[in-house]
């Protein structure tokens, strides 16, 4: 059985104990050209920590006498550099820095652990060292300075390799998005991470360290150090770096050949599951060569194949709970001034957005101006990793969209709790939606929006309001990946629908719960000559009654003719498709009809 890395980062520990490991090591000879100061950004769970520990094996004095076990299969252990195991390895790990407390705090948190990284060090190369610097408890830099001097007097080689340099500090700036008095203390003038950036710069160019390697999910951190740290070159975003970190979909098809095999399948289901996979997992580019294939995230991947290893079917819960601080990620975004507005705008497929080039270079002042100018905002989403680029559009526009459903169902979740803050509204809703699910009738569930859902819309938001509106907030209120691949705008023989919900492969022996194509019409409130308190009055059959009514539920039906056939034939069971028009009065009533 292949033993999955999930969760396991240490790349001595994978190569020795059995591990997967996917060989990116080919990327070792470009990485020595691109510079001897990186950084190199991805969003969380991508394998960052993994690709550091990598090279740390490879560079390390130590691991010498290792060499043939950890690297020989690999393609760099058949042509290794010049430079392999000529180092002593440095680390720093920022993600295990708290950023609780004040600012003084959180200096003590980050000397103590720059410290005790220095006392590794120390203790692993005692004997590479013709002397031993003095740990000042009460100032690390100085350590370090001291640690650098003796590396350089005993002739050695440092490299230094900081893993999520931004940790702590974005942690301090999203705690709370309307005070960031604390993240200044932390950047600002002498701040204690710009002067700590201050000494890592001077002693590269002193020639004290080697190389540095930097990983980190966006570059605020860096723009906000300013001159504190400016010459690093920054390959985050260039074309042969693309699948650096993370899954192509010719490393991943073997794995799930071979998970199948494992449970006695076939290669029927080989389709499915990479389906299910493709849908859920993959989508990420990170550059703007869209020729490069699209990646996967890594530790989804593995957890959904280690799943499958156990059962012999996917998990229940496509998303893994790891993925709860990208949540909290679009949380903050949807805090900020016009957060909600932006992510209203990601949600339409059908107007993607285009931006001419990824902001790289803003800090958090910059963040502040997303009312007039949302450049920033996105740029740092797509740092993230809740959005992506899918395509180059008119004039070389970058065009960005969200990377697959697991992305697409945390930025439902977020408009969702926007609209239902308490949590009885939202469970009552749940239990509504999976009456539908089974049932098909969704006038429980209109009930619910015309009284409840359609509350926290107020008047300014019928200047904005249209079809794209009411989709969303049934989107919000049906979305569910453990029984649905939810898709908006979903190409249907060049057609698109406006919503599909198919019964996820693993949950169709489930006999009661049905596929469903929705079509959506909205008619505002001067097209229909009535005032919203005039609409809430009028019966259901009364507003049937109304010719632009029933004209739009016709236009609907017409174009739901045209799908029913296809995914009919394409699902092998039309006894469970449903095909519903779904016509909003403004904010006010919900008119449908099962074609």
């Amino acid at each position: 059985m292949i033993k999955f890395p999930y969760g396991v980062s240490d790349f001595h520990r994978i190569r020795t104990d059995g591990y997967l490991y996917v060989d990116h090591s080919t990327h070792i000879p470009l990485l020595e050209d691109a510079g001897r100061q990186l950084i190199f950004l991805r969003p969380r769970r991508f394998g960052k920590s993994l690709l550091l520990s990598m090279l740390a094996n490879y560079y390390d004095v130590r691991t010498a006498a290792d060499f043939d076990m950890l690297f020989g299969n690999l393609a760099i252990g058949k042509q290794p550099t010049a430079e392999r195991n000529q180092y002593l390895i440095l680390r720093w790990d920022f993600s295990k820095v708290s950023a609780q407390g004040d600012i003084e705090q959180i200096k003590r948190n980050l000397f103590a652990h720059v410290n005790v990284a220095i006392q590794g060090f120390l203790f692993t190369y005692a004997s590479n060292l013709t002397s031993t610097p003095q740990i000042q408890t009460d100032n690390a830099i100085a350590s370090f300075e001291a640690l650098c001097n003796a590396v350089q007097n005993s002739g050695q080689q440092l490299y230094l390799l900081i893993d999520e340099y931004d940790n702590f500090a974005n942690d301090v700036l999203m705690q709370d998005p309307t005070d960031t008095r604390r993240y200044h203390d932390l950047l600002e003038g002498e701040g204690i991470l710009k002067t700590l950036f201050k000494i890592v710069k001077a002693s590269a160019s002193e020639g004290k360290i080697s190389r540095v390697f930097i990983t980190g999910v966006s570059p605020v951190v860096l723009s906000d150090m300013t001159s504190g740290y400016n010459v690093a070159t920054s390959i985050y975003l260039e074309p042969r770096f693309n699948e650096l970190c993370g899954l192509t979909q010719e490393e991943l098809t073997p794995l799930v050949a071979q998970v199948l095999n494992e449970c006695g399948q076939d290669s029927s289901q080989q389709t499915s599951v990479s389906e299910t996979l493709r849908q859920f997992y993959n989508g990420y580019r990170f550059c703007h060569r869209t020729e490069r294939p699209l990646v996967y995230n890594p530790t989804l991947c593995f957890y959904f194949l280690r799943h499958y290893q156990l059962e012999c079917e996917p998990p229940r819960q496509i998303l893994d709970g790891n993925l709860a601080m990208d949540a909290g990620r679009i949380r903050y975004i949807a805090a900020l001034p016009n957060g909600h507005s932006i992510i209203g705008q990601i949600v339409d497929d059908e107007h993607p957005i285009a931006l001419q080039a990824l902001e790289n270079q803003f800090g958090v002042e910059k963040l502040r101006e997303v009312q007039q100018d949302s450049r920033y905002m996105l740029s740092l989403l797509y740092f993230f990793g809740v959005l992506t680029i899918r395509d180059i559009g008119e004039l070389g526009k970058m065009v960005l969209g969200v990377p697959n459903l697991v992305i697409r169902g945390l930025y439902v979740e977020r408009l969702k709790r926007h609209a239902l803050p308490r949590p009885q509204d939202d469970q009552l809703a749940e239990h509504l939606a999976e009456q539908f699910y089974q049932s098909a009738d969704l006038q429980p569930l209109v009930d619910f929006m015309e009284n409840k859902y359609f509350a926290v819309f107020n008047n300014r938001d019928y200047c904005w309001s249209n079809e794209l509106t009411v989709k969303t907030a049934f989107l919000t209120l049906l979305f569910n990946d453990t029984w649905y691949i939810m898709d908006s705008e979903s190409a249907l023989q060049r057609r698109y629908s406006d919503l599909v919900m198919i019964i996820r492969p693993s949950m169709r022996h489930y006999a009661t719960l049905k596929d469903f194509i929705f079509e959506f019409k909205y008619l505002k409130l001067d097209e229909l000559k009535l005032t919203g308190e005039q609409l809430r009055e009028k019966s259901t059959a009364e507003l049937e009654a109304m010719p632009q009514v029933q004209q739009a539920l016709q236009d609907a039906l017409e174009q739901l003719r045209a799908y029913q056939p296809v995914l009919a034939a394409k699902y092998q069971e039309p006894e469970r498709l449903y095909c519903l028009a779904v016509v909003a009065l403004g904010f006010e009533r919900v008119i449908w009809r099962i074609l």
